[in-house]
């Protein structure tokens, strides 16, 4: 039963074969322009022509075949390296020996349907009448092809079903990179996911922030755009503007898009576009005579020679591009010199480069065009056909070579597979005599060879190891321009290390030797950082200086640091120094204090020695003699104590300061108090039965000056005990410096010592102030109300300045009021003393003092 099932099937089949071949018809023909045999073929797709009459489509007769205008001798040059590798091949005893490499090379004419038609040709047998592709395996191995990314996109769609390898020798598209919907494409060329890596590493190499895109309307110029970027997002580059050059070229949009450029701040503009739909462009540019731009040129254009003339350079000198690695062909230039009319007699391709090199047809030539005038054929090819005879630095030719060469390698391998040991199923090896091209694809997938010193393999998505020269368009001897090379990219190499640049080898447009400068707003110096501008890309900020105690010390920094703890920030911004230390040292504030205070030390110290010279005298002994002496000890302690505020604190001197200050006012205070009690009682003892003095006498005076003064001694002992003073580094009230002073340690005690001084004050003074008209000519009652009057002023003034005086201040503050109120004490009590004592001695009698 299964036999017969199978007879039936086979018999189906032969039956359909039949009635196909019955019904085919041959609709057009197209010729290929190179064909040779070989035990192996592969095809060439080249555009051999760079425009196309389409035909008239009208549907009242057959249409006819569409036109191909315009030869390209360039390309011409890279379809005879093909043909040339595969002769040097075919002549190579290492490589594929006694067998033989045939191909079939056709022209794509630029254009996506031509393509389309010469990969349908390439498939057929030797012409397209006779059609093996379904009955046994492909007489088509494998296609070098195609140039643009727009045409190999249609080209590799179509080999697709038939899993015909192609390898590309200048489509760079990423999206050819898809192994998903593209499996059998392959390239020698680096797609364009390396080239804007490239592209943006160059930007941020010469830390152009700034720059504009021009592309093309189509896949390549969308998919390189998309690409940069992708690369651009986390870099400090950003895109100015985003232009398309339309398909259908308009010269109005293309002024549009010119002036554009020109009144950006962006001087530095990426173009990804091919040469074709580039030249009208620049043209338009040149009419505009607009200069000044760095042109940054992607491979399709930065090696093409129609740009190289002079008229170009004003316009195009100094740009800058990634061009495909160049190679080293050596027969390249022989072999194109032996193709002339005569040796291809009937090849139309040839006829047609000597009408596009010297504007003339053949005499040979069986398409004679009546426009062109005849000329030998033999006629000398020199230097000025560039566009075909430029074979020193070959490039996309080199790419073509090494294509021809990784099929060859890849063939090579396969028929040296050993048996039992190949990669197919049941480890077979490929029949050499019946080879399919997914077979010939496994090999190619895992190929590597060395050519000129190269290495030459694929990744899994088929593309080469990604390389770049880097292209200077330089002014040359005869005005025209050079392409230098400044630089390489190669992928190969570690991260940070891909990108060589020679700087001092690039010439820059309007011949600079200086870097162009395309920033939308300029580096922030150090001690600045970057402020976005609202609604802006990132790339366009302002400089906002750093804050207090912040700092930068790098250019275009986007935030500011802050200084540790103990360091402040310099006048720049730019670094981090210790904070200045600020005490009330010994500088001219100090000293100034200092001084004050002794002088009113000594000053004191000589009351002390008059009083005591004129202990005996009646206005000495009628004032008290021994309260006098201590109070005038009191205030000359009052005074040397405002010098321990003077100086580093320490935890001495903080605790020494505010004790001895409150100790020795409260005994100064304390005197006094003694002393007006005494005052009071000696006028009204005066009256009958009152024996207040008795209760005055000296040793309840010394009484009363002792238990004053203990009072205040205990409450600074308990301060000590429970929290005393202590040094503090302050750097909350001035952040830019540390502010040595005494903490109190308990702001309780502290006011608790400075209310017991105020409450003796404000005891003496009311005291005072009974006794201010008691009789006398000398009454000690109103100069007493005058003291504590100004002693109370002192320091109710001194609470609010305390408290608001900043850093050292403060200790000013309190040694001023300790010596202001110092001085109030000693002018008041005993100035009119020592007036009358040393001035009025005829005055310092009892009989004049006691008065009425």
């Amino acid at each position: 039963m299964t036999l017969l099932l199978l007879w039936l099937l086979l018999l189906h089949f032969s039956i359909f074969n039949v009635t196909l071949e019955s019904q085919c018809t041959l609709q057009n023909n197209f010729e290929p322009g190179f064909m040779a045999g070989g035990d192996f073929v592969i095809g060439g797709i080249f555009p051999l022509h760079y425009n196309q009459e389409m035909p008239d489509l009208n549907c009242t007769y057959k249409p006819g075949p569409v036109r191909c205008n315009g030869f390209d001798p360039r390309a011409f040059r890279w379809a005879l390296t093909m043909k040339l590798a595969v002769e040097e091949i075919n002549n190579s005893t290492e490589l594929l020996p006694n067998h033989t490499l045939g191909y079939k090379i056709f022209d794509s004419c630029a254009y996506p349907l031509t393509g389309q038609r010469a990969a349908l040709a390439v498939m057929n047998g030797p012409v397209e009448a006779d059609r093996p592709m379904c009955s046994s395996a492909s007489p088509m191995l494998a296609i070098i092809g195609e140039s643009g990314s727009a045409q190999s996109i249609v080209v590799s769609r179509i080999l697709r079903p038939f899993r015909i390898p192609m390898i590309s020798y200048f489509s760079s598209c990423a999206c050819l990179s898809d192994r998903r919907e593209f499996p059998t494409f392959f390239r020698v060329i680096p797609s364009d996911a390396y080239q804007v890596k490239a592209i943006a590493k160059l930007l941020i190499h010469f830390n152009w922030t700034w720059v504009g895109v021009v592309r093309g309307d189509h896949a390549y110029g969308r998919s390189a755009l998309q690409g940069l970027l992708k690369e651009l997002e986390d870099t400090s580059v950003c895109v100015s503007y985003q232009e398309m050059i339309p398909l259908l070229y308009d010269s109005q949009r293309a002024i549009e898009i010119i002036r554009v450029m020109n009144s950006s701040s962006a001087r530095v503009v990426v173009v990804f576009s091919a040469e074709g739909e580039l030249t009208p462009f620049l043209k338009d540019y040149m009419k505009l005579n607009v200069t000044g731009i760095q042109w940054i040129a992607s491979e399709a254009w930065v090696t093409a020679s129609v740009f190289t003339g002079s008229e170009y350079y004003p316009f195009l000198g100094g740009t800058i591009g990634f061009g495909i690695r160049q190679g080293y062909i050596p027969k390249l230039k022989d072999y194109i010199t032996t193709v002339n009319p005569q040796t291809y007699s009937s090849n139309t391709l040839v006829q047609e480069l000597w009408g596009a090199l010297y504007g003339c047809s053949p005499f040979s030539s069986f398409t004679h065009s009546a426009q062109l005038p005849l000329c030998t054929g033999q006629e000398i090819l020199n230097k000025q056909h560039s566009a075909y005879m430029n074979t020193s630095s070959p490039r996309i030719a080199y790419n073509v070579y090494k294509g021809v060469y990784a099929i060859a390698h890849s063939l090579h391998n396969l028929i040296s597979c050993k048996p039992g040991n190949g990669p197919f199923n049941n480890s077979m090896c490929a029949d050499s005599t019946k080879v399919y091209p997914w077979q010939l694809q496994h090999y190619l997938q895992e190929v590597s060879f060395t050519i000129s010193g190269e290495m030459v393999n694929f990744d899994m998505n088929g593309d080469s190891i990604p390389s770049y020269d880097l292209i200077n368009w330089q002014k040359g001897t005869a005005g025209n321009i050079e392409l230098v090379k400044v630089g390489m990219y190669d992928g190969a190499q570690e991260a940070g290390s891909e990108l060589i640049i020679y700087d001092t080898a690039i010439t820059w447009a309007r011949d600079k030797s200086e870097v162009p400068v395309s920033v939308c707003s300029d580096s922030c110096p150090p001690g600045s950082r970057k402020a976005v501008r609202q609604g802006e890309p990132l790339c366009c900020f302002d400089c906002v200086p750093c804050d207090s105690g912040k700092i930068s010390n790098q250019t275009d920094s986007v935030d500011c640091m802050v200084c540790p703890e103990g360091y402040w920030s310099n006048d720049d911004g730019t670094a981090c120094i210790p904070k200045v230390i600020e005490f009330l040292s010994h500088d001219a504030m100090g000293l100034t204090l200092t001084a004050i205070a002794v002088v009113g030390a000594c000053v004191t110290l000589a009351v002390f020695t008059v009083f005591l010279y004129h202990r005996n005298t009646p206005i000495v002994r009628m004032n008290n003699s021994e309260l006098s002496f201590f109070i005038l000890l009191s205030l000359t302690l009052c005074f040397l104590c405002a010098l321990i505020f003077i100086g580093e604190p320490t935890s001495w001197s903080c605790m020494l300061r505010h004790t001895a200050f409150s100790i020795t006012f409260s005994l100064c205070i304390s005197c006094i108090l003694g002393k007006t009690l005494v005052v009071l009682a000696a006028f009204t003892a005066t009256q009958p039965g009152n024996n207040v003095m008795k209760w005055l006498g000296p040793i309840q005076q010394r009484i009363i000056i002792f238990s004053c003064t203990l009072v205040q001694v205990i409450i600074c002992a308990a301060w000590l005990i429970s929290s005393p003073p202590f040094p503090n580094r302050n750097t909350q009230y001035q952040h830019s410096k540390i502010i040595l002073d005494c903490s109190v340690g308990s702001e309780l005690a502290f006011w608790c010592v400075l209310g017991y001084i105020g409450i003796l004050a404000c005891l003496c003074f009311i005291l005072a102030f009974l006794a201010r008209k008691l009789p006398g000519n000398f009454n000690e009652a109103k100069f007493i109300t005058f003291s504590m009057l100004i002693f109370c002023a002192v320091w109710l003034a001194f609470i609010p300045a305390y408290v608001s005086s900043p850093g050292k201040f403060t200790t000013a503050v309190e040694i001023f009021a300790i010596l202001a109120s110092s001085f109030g004490l000693l002018l008041c009590l005993f100035a009119p003393k020592c007036y009358i004592i040393l001035l009025k001695p005829e005055k310092n009698t009892k009989q004049h003092l006691m008065g009425k």
